[in-house]
């Protein structure tokens, strides 16, 4: 589990081709302290810690996910939101996050709005039903307030908030209209979703 606030950005040090993808990632975590088989959200995926040096650690991407993540996203240089998984005890500044893509969205739509920027997100069918206003999403693995809701034929039109503190720290900051990015639905959202069919069905 995680909270979707990043702590560190990576980068992709080296991507090699073995029975699944094999990353080095570049990081700034003491790595003493992060044992092999840790969980380590990357964009907002679930990676388990394989390998690890003094400042970067190596994890295995397999076909599954790359196929359902954002293009792009798992090549050499790349730049990822990293965070550690959550302790008990630890305080959940964001919301609960499971390090499982939903689905893919892209950038339709960048403003500023006083020192902000407003970013619309165009995403299909299998994330409509659990986009609410002032609901919580998962964005590259950084937890954002959903501010307005437009449905579409095809799925869903949806605006976030970036200020300059989450722009700056995570890789959100380099946006632009076009770039898709991983999603993931609120958990509440989820299992709502499933009482629902459940009592219909």
């Amino acid at each position: 589990m995680f909270t979707g606030i990043v702590t560190d950005i990576g980068e992709i040090a080296a991507a090699e081709a073995r029975g699944d993808l094999r990353l080095r990632i570049s990081c700034g975590y003491d790595m003493a302290g992060v044992a092999l088989g840790a969980s380590i959200s990357c964009s907002g995926v679930c990676l388990t810690v394989v390998d690890k040096g003094p400042d970067w650690f190596a994890v295995d991407v397999s076909a599954e996910t790359r196929a359902r993540t954002a293009p792009g996203q798992w090549e050499e240089g790349a730049r990822l939101n990293l965070e550690r998984a959550l302790k008990v005890g630890d305080e959940l500044g964001g919301h609960i996050v499971t390090g499982h893509v939903d689905g893919i969205g892209a950038v339709v739509g960048m403003e500023p709005v006083g020192d902000s920027t407003a970013v619309t997100i165009a995403a299909g069918r299998e994330i409509a039903p659990y986009i609410a206003r002032k609901g919580s999403v998962s964005i590259d693995g950084v937890s954002l307030t959903v501010n307005q809701v437009e449905p579409l034929a095809e799925g869903v039109r949806f605006g976030i908030n970036l200020i300059p503190h989450t722009a700056q720290h995570t890789t959100l900051g380099d946006l632009r209209v076009g770039r898709e990015v991983n999603i993931e639905i609120d958990l509440i959202a989820r299992y709502l979703e499933r009482m629902l069919a459940s009592r219909t069905s």
